[in-house]
């Protein structure tokens, strides 16, 4: 009988602190104000006033600019802490330091980011970022793909699509006719976009007209190799590195801001199949990695032309 009274006690313990653990969830705040004494003990104040408890804090203050940028994870219950009072809380955060950026997201509550994904010939990207999704390892919801290619009804590509009920979006482009207007028509609800090797320029009346964030990617080798076959023209002249580099859209090609970069060495035992998949594999791994970045407010403007990558 004792044994069994401890048991009882024991699951007991167990289904009243999981109970308690259940009610704490997970928030993350970006904060980007000028630098003064005393942001980080506000900060700590807000969170811990409420019964938050901070998990880990980054803060970066540079050298030669007096703006402090910060990212704070923390644990709260949403009974002590509502999400409207939370969000209220921060913005009076915002307002006491004259904040030109004061975001918090509850991924657990909040709805997920929305994107659409445009997309060219090549497939490996859009399919990578298909079957992340598919598996949860991508924190978005993905409206539709727009591309200027057709893809057969039978593909792997279109038969997910048609699967998972996400629209396919053909829309054939001509150098006087880039279709911007009807895809600006196919996002306007989206929260960001993805150019998954999207062989388009998106004008700057484009960027402007859309107003949100656009992440593209594109390989590493540039600028060093343009034009046509780069991975070609990179084999041929004997690399010894290549990689991947996803930024962010400007009206400026190829030269937003940078989110994230990947490398891999290559040698002469490679052919150009190999290659090729080496650089394909890691156009997928920094496309995917900025979006979850992004996804997880990692991602900082910073100056003119840099980001803040916590």
């Amino acid at each position: 009988m004792v044994g069994a009274s401890s048991s009882s006690l024991g699951r007991n313990a167990v289904r009243a602190f999981s109970s308690s653990i259940s009610q704490f969830f997970h928030g993350i705040h970006v904060f980007q104000c000028p630098d003064v004494v005393g942001v980080v003990a506000k900060l700590s104040e807000c969170i811990a006033s409420r019964g938050g408890n901070i998990n880990c804090v980054d803060v970066f203050v540079p050298e030669n600019k007096k703006t402090f940028y910060s990212r704070s994870e923390f644990a709260f219950d949403p009974a002590r802490w509502p999400r409207d009072v939370l969000e209220s809380d921060f913005q009076k955060l915002g307002r006491l330091f004259n904040a030109e950026r004061s975001i918090v997201r509850v991924p657990d509550l909040d709805p997920r980011y929305k994107i659409a994904v445009l997309a060219s010939k090549q497939d490996h990207c859009v399919v990578d970022l298909l079957h992340r999704w598919q598996e949860g390892r991508l924190p978005v919801d993905i409206s539709c793909i727009i591309s200027n290619h057709t893809r057969a009804p039978n593909t792997h590509v279109m038969r997910f699509l048609e699967r998972h009920g996400i629209p396919y979006h053909y829309l054939s482009t001509a150098p006087g006719n880039k279709r911007e207007q009807e895809i600006l028509g196919l996002v306007e609800d989206t929260n960001f976009l993805v150019l998954a090797r999207y062989m388009q320029i998106l004008s700057g009346g484009f960027l402007q007209a859309y107003g949100k964030d656009v992440i593209n990617i594109h390989h590493g080798l540039l600028p060093s190799f343009k034009g046509g076959s780069p991975s070609r023209q990179a084999f041929d002249a004997g690399v010894k590195l290549i990689g991947a580099t996803s930024h962010f859209v400007t009206e400026e090609l190829d030269a937003g801001p940078i989110i994230e970069q990947m490398v891999e060495r290559v040698s002469h035992k490679d052919n150009l199949r190999s290659f090729v998949m080496k650089s394909e594999n890691l156009e997928k791994q920094c496309l995917s990695q900025a979006i979850k970045s992004y996804c997880e407010l990692r991602v900082l403007p910073y100056e003119a032309r840099k980001t803040v990558v916590f």
